[in-house]
């Protein structure tokens, strides 16, 4: 039997070393493409900024002089923002490597699923803090945002949520053929959960079947935890859980069902 480079026993996975040298190849590939950095770093400003001028400032009793901006509007922003990122963003880069052969080379090597879809995670990641980073700086200085009662539990929602939205992504990632279906799938599952999750016009104007659906998606459990977060109130369990396993079954499925070639 001929050997290929599929079929030849592979040494030891790489350690973290190359790990990290994969994560910074790909951050400096992503930084180059300019247009690239609109989404994930531009979108949240704009996002913010608008939907800012457009709401009332009034204030919400019972929350610490927080305004609906801060209280809904943000909450949901962000977690827009993220879906959009992972689900849509993320994928097609990797969809594109697909096409162009660089995932037939690295087939050859002893880089394994994990180390390529969690190099694409990192990276993203990374963009998605600057932009969100960059939209709440905005939005402290410009509309007078209170910020979080629990900045703790803040953060580890943000992080849990980005965690399930990547994990959707590198499912999306790992079978799409081409940039474009990469692109097609995402926004169809984008959509499909800012649906059911209140994107538009707020879950509680869902029917209550659909916003019980809704409640267990990771978008609808991600701006419910992020708002129960903010205001320092107890995070619902359901929605943790409803985060925290399409996390884990996201990863699973994704390096089940990842190929290396189209």
């Amino acid at each position: 039997m001929t050997a290929t480079g599929y079929d030849i026993p592979r040494p030891k996975a790489p350690g973290i070393r190359a790990w990290t040298q994969l994560t910074l190849a790909e951050m400096r590939t992503v930084a180059r493409d300019t247009a690239g950095l609109i989404v994930p770093i531009g979108m949240p400003s704009l996002f913010l900024i608008v939907n800012g001028m457009a709401v009332s400032g009034e204030t919400l009793p019972g929350t610490g002089g927080r305004s609906v901006l801060e209280v809904f509007v943000l909450p949901l922003m962000l977690v827009m923002v993220i879906a959009l990122v992972g689900v849509v963003n993320m994928p097609s880069f990797l969809a594109t490597y697909r096409k162009e052969g660089l995932l037939t080379r690295l087939a050859a090597t002893p880089v394994r699923p994990a180390m390529v879809l969690g190099a694409q995670v990192i990276t993203s990641f990374v963009q998605t803090a600057v932009g969100i980073g960059i939209a709440t700086t905005i939005s402290f200085l410009a509309f007078d945002i209170v910020g979080p009662v629990d900045v703790a539990a803040t953060v580890g929602v943000l992080l849990l949520v980005c965690a399930a939205m990547y994990a959707l992504g590198m499912v999306v990632a790992a079978v799409s053929p081409t940039a474009n279906a990469s692109v097609a799938i995402g926004l169809v599952a984008f959509f499909a959960l800012g649906a059911v999750g209140g994107l538009f016009g707020g879950a509680q104007n869902l029917p209550d079947v659909v916003r019980t659906i809704g409640e267990w998606t990771p978008f609808g459990a991600g701006v419910t935890a992020l708002q129960h977060a903010w205001l320092g109130e107890p995070v619902p369990g359901s929605a943790l859980i409803a985060l925290a396993a399409v996390a884990v079954v996201g990863s699973v499925v994704s390096m089940r069902l990842f190929r290396w070639r189209r």
